[in-house]
């Protein structure tokens, strides 16, 4: 028995090989981030380098031409923060990681910080506030680790980037491969 087919599914299916393309690129990603995680770090910071440095490239060309629908005082900030932090990222993409993580560890250690002092201050109204002061000593205690060696942390943060691109490049090819079937 056949099944009709929608005619949005079946414009989907007809490009069903464009999911099985990004599909594959996630998993040869997810494979290289799990193998090499400081490697792919440094091309993961190139890439959002290069990308800033085009940004701001555009922001200037918007700046001169008018054609902005924000004022060009902000545009001009934010043309000349693209390209900063472009310049930077693709000249020294693996300090630019490293910075990153830096930040994130200082908001680990704020967060935490903040989930202790709530506990604290709600304990006479919930039960089970110490989970909310584990939550904040194990936020601290990352945040710490972090601090002491942001390298690793880059390449932890980089092995689960690359297990979440494994398992999205999974999907994909699954879902491409089931919208083959409906062409």
């Amino acid at each position: 028995m056949n099944i009709p087919v929608s005619p949005v599914v079946s414009l989907v299916a007809r490009s069903w090989w464009v999911l099985l393309l990004y599909g594959l690129v996630a998993l040869v990603f997810g494979a290289v981030a799990i193998l090499q995680p400081l490697a792919a770090a440094t091309a993961l910071a190139w890439a959002i380098g290069v990308m800033a440095v085009v940004e701001g490239v555009i922001s200037l060309v918007a700046l001169f031409g008018g054609n902005s629908g924000v004022s060009r005082g902000w545009l001009a900030v934010y043309a000349l923060a693209s390209l900063v932090f472009g310049v930077l990222a693709v000249i020294n993409p693996l300090a630019t990681a490293s910075v990153l993580v830096l930040l994130l560890a200082v908001w680990l250690i704020v967060a935490g910080i903040h989930r202790i002092v709530f506990a604290v201050r709600v304990r006479r109204h919930i039960q089970g506030e110490w989970l909310l002061i584990l939550s904040g000593v194990l936020a601290i205690v990352l945040g710490a680790l972090l601090v002491a060696n942001p390298l690793a942390g880059v390449a932890v943060t980089t092995l689960w980037i690359g297990i979440g691109s494994l398992i999205y490049g999974v999907l994909q090819v699954v879902v491409a491969f089931r919208l083959r079937r409906l062409r």
